[in-house]
């Protein structure tokens, strides 16, 4: 079935109380359907696979197979799928966690009545929301020399070779769900010369999306797994 014109969503959680609050404020858009609802993570990975939604808004916290593990599986299965965290955690290592395992926008229930068809437009066009309530303790690392859980800048140094320490701490920001502005405040950078960087990253490392760059970033112990 076709909902030409609307943007699709998967609903994944597993209270039906708040998947019909949910369902309930989505539909009420012109522009929006809700076109399946998973109760497990497992769910969440098989609708978003049969139904190919553009939006999964997804709860972190899923029985069978926990919240960051679908991400991750979406991100790199299907990374046309826009993830949407919705959490009761206003922690920064769920944030963090989060937009490393590839999600695109994270979002705290209690904030969900006023915020959440903003963030479901803002993930579907192709930008990252990071609801303000969580957004301070990422905007606070930034402001304390860039140290995200015990990574510093100087562990930044030999890390990747073909990389310099600049372009190291941009794909690191990127990783993490940064935009464009974002980074080039926190660097001092004018947004041309974060694009440029970025250009060099996808070069240097043949990598192009997001989700690549989020793996390599793991790998490379650029950003917490956990």
């Amino acid at each position: 079935m076709e909902f030409t014109g609307k943007i699709r969503i998967v609903i994944a959680d597993d209270h039906s109380v708040v998947r019909a609050g949910l369902r309930y404020l989505i539909n009420a858009e012109a522009d929006m359907q809700v076109v399946g609802e998973a109760v497990d993570g497992d769910q969440a990975i098989k609708l978003t696979r049969e139904l190919s939604p553009h939006v999964l808004l997804l709860d972190i916290s899923m029985p069978f197979c926990n919240g960051f593990t679908v991400v991750e599986r979406i991100a790199a299965e299907m990374p046309p799928v826009k993830v949407l965290v919705l959490s009761m955690h206003e922690d920064r290592e769920y944030v963090e966690k989060a937009l490393a395992s590839g999600a695109a926008g994270y979002i705290v229930k209690r904030a969900a009545d006023n915020d959440l068809i903003t963030a479901i437009r803002v993930v579907y066009q192709g930008g990252v929301f990071i609801h303000p309530l969580v957004a301070r303790f990422l905007v606070d690392a930034l402001q304390h020399g860039l140290k995200v859980r015990g990574h510093s800048e100087g562990n930044l140094e030999g890390r990747n070779a073909n990389l310099t320490s600049r372009e190291t701490e941009v794909l690191r920001l990127v990783a993490l769900g940064y935009t464009n502005h974002e980074i080039a405040e926190a660097l001092g950078l004018s947004i041309k010369t974060v694009e440029s960087h970025k250009g060099n990253i996808s070069r240097k490392l043949n990598l192009t999306s997001r989700a690549e760059l989020v793996r390599y970033a793991l790998q490379q112990g650029l950003i917490p797994r956990d």
